[in-house]
């Protein structure tokens, strides 16, 4: 894939950004480099290798679901900032 001025204008409007003419430049070499990296890539022999679909044999160690102790509402809003008698106090919002 060849990287000119126009694939890098494309993708700062993608990503709502500005680049100066220098950081343009700056951005081909980049983005230059990583492809060649990632094309590199393709050399390396994969025949006989299964995808990795999870980096790790561990399944999920999930905890029973289990009523606990909660907070009364006084230790609830004792840190609160502000407050109104039983209630967090929040600012509006539309």
């Amino acid at each position: 894939m060849d990287i000119n001025n126009e694939t890098i204008n494309h993708l700062a409007d993608l990503a709502k950004l500005d680049f100066t003419e220098a950081e343009k430049e700056d951005l081909k070499t980049n983005l230059g480099r990583i492809l060649s990296y990632c094309e590199k890539l393709n050399e390396v022999n994969t025949d006989g290798v299964e995808p990795l679909i999870f980096m790790s044999d561990q399944v999920n160690i999930l905890r029973n679901d289990e009523a606990d102790s909660s907070y009364t509402k006084e230790d609830a809003l004792l840190n609160a900032p502000a407050k109104d008698s039983d209630y967090f106090r929040v600012p509006k919002f539309r």
